[in-house]
């Protein structure tokens, strides 16, 4: 049975990036765990509750049942030294053990993003006998597909996986962030509109054969 683990800098960011996926290891035996870093939403309101509530109910949608929540403050994670962001990733990388995690990727608009995959990598560096032996990116609508065209920014995926059998739960746990007190699922044409999820992981799918697919950045696999 292999360890998975997904890393999110918000709550909803897993269910986005790799909520099929998620379904896809738990279906072949899995174990899945998610971290999410933040507490999502205090640079806009202080409603922590509903945000949490709205994680723990997708993830409940998609399987997974252990979630946890690093509750670094929202928005705010370029402030932080990185060794404060780097230390709830470890201890859970140091308590699970993954074979398998899953971080956002480096290119990201949103700068939260960009500093949990930053952290995600010391964290997962390959010393002291590593548990993690594949790492991989992932993509987020509206922080990865807002990223300017350089080079640098740009998420050039080189593994995809067929969620179509699970599209459907994906978007039922996406739905799920509608309930919190700002809703994160705004109307189409937004890229995080349930609509848009289709379109998107039809869009990942039709580049490769598939009828949906979700697309990721191999970084490392050891073999």
């Amino acid at each position: 049975m292999t360890q998975v683990l997904v890393i999110g800098a918000h709550p909803d960011d897993e269910t986005l990036g790799v909520g099929g996926t998620m379904v896809k290891h738990l279906a072949r035996g899995d174990r899945v765990s998610v971290l999410i870093v933040t507490d999502g939403v205090t640079a806009r309101h202080d409603e922590t509750k509903a945000q949490q509530r709205a994680a723990v109910e997708a993830c409940r949608i998609l399987g997974v049942s252990d979630v946890r929540f690093g509750g670094l403050p929202d928005q705010r994670l370029d402030h932080l030294p990185l060794l404060e962001v780097i230390e709830p990733i470890a201890r859970v990388v140091k308590d699970l053990q993954p074979s398998i995690l899953y971080t956002h990727h480096g290119g990201d608009v949103n700068q939260d993003h960009r500093v949990v995959f930053q952290a995600s990598l010391v964290a997962a560096r390959p010393v002291n006998r590593s548990s993690v032996t594949e790492l991989y990116c992932y993509e987020v609508a509206s922080s990865t597909d807002w990223a300017p065209p350089l080079d640098a920014w740009q998420f050039n995926p080189n593994h995809f996986v067929d969620i179509g059998p699970h599209l459907r739960k994906k978007i039922d746990a996406a739905a799920a962030y509608a309930k919190t007190f700002q809703t994160e699922i705004p109307p189409y044409p937004h890229p995080r509109s349930l609509r848009a999820i289709d379109v998107y992981a039809n869009r990942r799918g039709i580049q490769v054969g598939m009828e949906a697919a979700e697309a990721f950045m191999l970084l490392r696999r050891l073999a």
